[in-house]
């Protein structure tokens, strides 16, 4: 084999591992958890604490279920959090667990939003990069409600802010939870 052939293979073969190394893995990420569709039993996860410990979302079943989804940046979940802390002190909110969950990027936003409000009903945080929770409530934006009745199936997902409060929405989560008591052809 001459120098020139001998140089030429050593240069392609240079030339080969080069682009083999220079080309990015390409392991994928996980899909995101696709939302838990209205009749269906959320999956057990852990919730981390904002102003409590962790707790696994299982634990709440045994009594219907109240979650709002919020962050401390958006101006509606802001307005609304004051609703949510009413209806769960009431005697209407009395048959209902109410919590919330922040999407928020910093711990620290969520905690200094939850002083300023004086959160008293039990928050958790979702947490990056995965945010298993906003996926699997389908939390696509916020803010985002979700009865979940005592067996832990979903039974309604209500976007946008709302006086939880007003007699219209303590009706509509009354109709919510009976309505998923009865069969589909019923509702």
């Amino acid at each position: 084999m001459s120098l020139i052939e001998t140089l030429s293979r050593s240069i392609a073969a240079g030339a080969c591992s080069l682009a083999l190394f220079a080309t990015p893995a390409t392991a994928e990420a996980p899909a995101p958890v696709p939302p838990v569709a209205v009749g269906q039993v959320l999956p057990d996860v852990v919730m981390a604490g904002l102003n409590g410990p962790a707790k696994p979302l299982s634990s709440f079943r045994g009594r219907p279920l109240i979650i709002n989804v919020w962050a401390s940046w958006c101006a509606p979940c802001r307005k609304e959090a004051a609703s949510l802390e009413r209806l769960a002190w009431s005697e209407a909110g009395s048959r209902y667990t109410v919590i919330g969950i922040s999407t928020d990027d910093h711990r620290a936003a969520a905690l200094q939003w939850l002083r300023q409000s004086n959160a008293t009903i039990s928050h958790y945080i979702d947490t990056g990069p995965h945010w298993t929770l906003e996926h699997m409530l389908g939390a696509s934006s916020v803010p985002v409600t979700v009865l979940v009745d005592a067996k832990g199936r979903v039974v309604g997902r209500f976007r946008g802010a709302r006086d939880w409060y007003s007699p219209e929405s303590i009706r509509l989560i009354e109709r919510t939870f009976a309505g998923a008591g009865r069969p589909a052809s019923g509702r």
